[in-house]
């Protein structure tokens, strides 16, 4: 089986062909020949996600699941969600300044409830009929946001989210565990035992 997955982020593509095994060859926007700067417009997690699975499926002709991730931090309102990759502004995913101006904003509160939600669209070609097939999947993990930095084998807003029963922050825990607890784990376990356990 071969899937188009809308992202060329080294990390997340080693996370998910991890988690998929050897069974889905999954493909990224570079191996397709994808080089477009695919709009993430949309105002909710699932907006953006099924904008980028969109935009592979009108333009390539081929299945295609896209996610998008936002951590919700209570005290702030649910914030950065949708715009956790640009919490900080600019054009880039500047992790550093994202992680330095979430804590200033939560600064000494003692309230650190988080979670990270993520969403995965999947669009595919359904044999000969006309229009394709639409799912979505969700995963979610409960945490809190700690005050310091903490451990070096993670990404985005890894060294500074702690899930619920760990000690240590998701950048600490490595990636081996990380793939196994993650809300993208969780999204793409749903994801995986629906395209390999037949579809409901």
């Amino acid at each position: 089986m071969q899937i188009v997955f809308a992202t060329n982020n080294e990390h997340k593509l080693s996370e998910i062909r991890q988690i998929l095994g050897g069974s889905v060859e999954v493909l990224s926007l570079a191996d397709i020949g994808c080089h477009a700067d695919i709009p993430e417009t949309g105002n909710t997690l699932e907006e953006n996600a099924m904008m980028k699975a969109r935009y592979v499926y009108d333009n390539y002709g081929l299945s295609v699941f896209a996610d998008d991730t936002g951590l919700e931090v209570d005290a702030l309102g649910g914030a950065p969600g949708v715009y956790s990759a640009r919490y900080a502004g600019g054009e880039g995913h500047d992790s550093e300044a994202n992680m330095a101006k979430l804590l200033a904003e939560l600064g000494e509160n003692n309230n650190r409830r988080a979670r990270f939600r993520t969403v995965i669209a999947l669009i595919e070609k359904d044999g000969e009929a006309a229009a394709p097939r639409l799912s979505t999947f969700e995963g979610v993990v409960e945490g809190e946001i700690t005050r310091t930095r903490s451990g070096s084998d993670g990404f985005g807003y890894d060294p500074i989210f702690r899930p619920d029963g760990y000690g240590e922050t998701f950048a600490g825990l490595g990636m081996e565990v990380k793939n196994k607890i993650s809300h993208r784990a969780r999204a793409v376990g749903k994801l995986a035992a629906y395209l390999l356990g037949g579809r409901g």
